[in-house]
């Protein structure tokens, strides 16, 4: 199972958010890059990396940010993900032309799905679609706005597409240190056949713990922010139980 260590950008600072709320932002670091270096020289392989203000206007924001984080991760070997305001074609063939590893489509992929299926097959195996629930439908638009979709039925809409994998994020749990959603993550898992990577709320060992026995439902991977940067979750330690 692979661990995420996220970096949230706003106004090219490393922020958490408290439940997908801009007002409710925690400034960690006001060096992306450096913390992204930080991350990787303690073990990990993959960086999730979320534009935030891209995530609200539709279009990428923090450019240079993330440009640095590719530039770090580049030099240590590690993967990233990328996140917020990439709607189009074009947004997508930048970033991994910049080195980004597998895009992820959240606002897309319910507002223009055939856009997310041409990019499955233009960029096979790069697309990522992420599914973030609030009282368990689908939220849009920077979380701003609530469809009338459940995660699920979301999810199987690219069952046949090529994703790469699905993100799913408990919006009443993200950055709010109350532990994932195992039970609604396993669900979803288990009802599709595309990998699931766990988010949201993620605290401590303890939800790595419960969440590892779900590996053979279809979790292949875990998002942590806030938790890693207060030092609730030791990088190290959760990479190490992971990987065992």
């Amino acid at each position: 199972m692979i661990l995420f260590p996220a970096i949230d950008l706003k106004d090219g600072q490393c922020v958490r958010l408290l439940r997908g709320d801009m007002a409710e932002a925690t400034v960690f670091s006001d060096d992306p890059a450096g913390q992204a270096a930080a991350f990787i020289a303690a073990g990990a392989t993959w960086l999730h990396i979320v534009d935030l203000n891209g995530a609200f206007a539709g279009k990428p924001v923090n450019g240079a940010a993330i440009e640095g984080i590719l530039a770090a991760a580049a030099a240590q070997g590690a993967q990233v993900q990328l996140g917020g305001g990439i709607r189009d074609l074009a947004t997508i063939e930048m970033w991994l032309a910049a080195g980004v590893s597998r895009v992820i489509l959240g606002t897309a992929a319910v507002k223009d799905p055939g856009m997310v299926r041409q990019a499955c097959q233009q960029f096979p195996g790069q697309i990522v679609v992420g599914v973030d629930a609030r009282g368990g439908l689908v939220a849009v638009e920077g979380w701003a706005e609530t469809a009338t979709l459940t995660a699920v039925e979301l999810g199987r809409r690219f069952e046949d597409t090529g994703v790469a994998a699905i993100i799913f994020t408990d919006i009443d749990r993200d950055g709010a240190l109350e532990g994932a959603n195992v039970v609604a993550t396993a669900e979803l898992a288990r009802s599709l056949t595309t990998p699931v990577i766990a988010s949201g709320g993620v605290t401590s060992l303890a939800d790595l713990e419960r969440l590892k026995p779900h590996e053979a439902d279809g979790i292949i991977g875990v998002i942590s922010g806030r938790a890693i940067y207060d030092g609730r979750l030791d990088l190290t330690a959760a990479l190490e139980f992971l990987q065992s």
